[in-house]
């Protein structure tokens, strides 16, 4: 096999798995799905990973790299307020969620809900996998400068943003209602305008 044709099979399966286990779970897909996904015979499987955990540190890897070319510059096209990135960003949420009539549920949160036993590098990958996306709310709030309070804890706020997210996704598809989603980001929304509100308050230093 060519480096070439090894690169076109790694990626085959990484898609193939990446589907699969977003519509099934880690757990419930086999080497058998992937290769009837693929079209692939088990030989050229096992030439590129040697077992499935290795397929799933691949489709990972593949999330933690391409996170912004996959999410973020799609939510944030033609939005430059920080701000409004961030629900933005949220509102990229929403739209998976009725688009797929409410199975969607955010692959990383899946997984680590389902591997709450993982080995270490696939925990550390699922970790990396949320420290990015946080960071990139948190690069939203320090862009926002001094329309936020300077004591705010803009590392707290970002990783409450995911907590948002997460737990609205999760409920929606649990209830099959958006709504459970959109009350959260309204709720989150209030809170925002309060700390904007507070910051605009701060008297100016003469």
């Amino acid at each position: 096999m060519s480096p070439k044709e090894r690169q076109d099979v790694r990626s085959r399966i990484v898609m193939a798995a990446m589907e699969l286990f977003f519509a099934k779970g880690y757990n419930s897909t086999s080497i058998a799905d992937i290769l009837s996904r693929t079209q692939l015979n088990a030989g050229s499987l096992y030439h590129v990973f040697p077992g499935k955990q290795d397929v799933l540190v691949a489709v990972l890897e593949w999330y933690r790299d391409g996170i912004r070319e996959n999410l973020l510059d799609l939510a944030w096209e033609g939005v430059d307020d920080p701000i409004e990135r961030i629900f933005a960003l949220l509102d990229r949420y929403h739209w998976m969620i009725v688009e797929t009539d409410h199975t969607f549920g955010c692959p990383i949160g899946s997984l680590a809900l389902e591997l709450h036993e993982a080995d270490p590098v696939v925990r550390d990958l699922l970790a990396i996998n949320f420290t990015n996306w946080a960071e990139a709310v948190r690069e939203c709030l320090d862009a926002a400068g001094d329309r936020l309070p300077a004591d705010l804890d803009r590392r707290a706020l970002a990783e409450f943003v995911l907590t948002t997210m997460e737990g609205g996704v999760m409920q929606a598809r649990t209830y099959r209602d958006v709504a459970y989603f959109d009350r959260g980001v309204a709720m989150l929304r209030d809170h925002f305008d309060m700390l904007l509100a507070r910051a605009a308050r701060r008297p100016e230093i003469a």
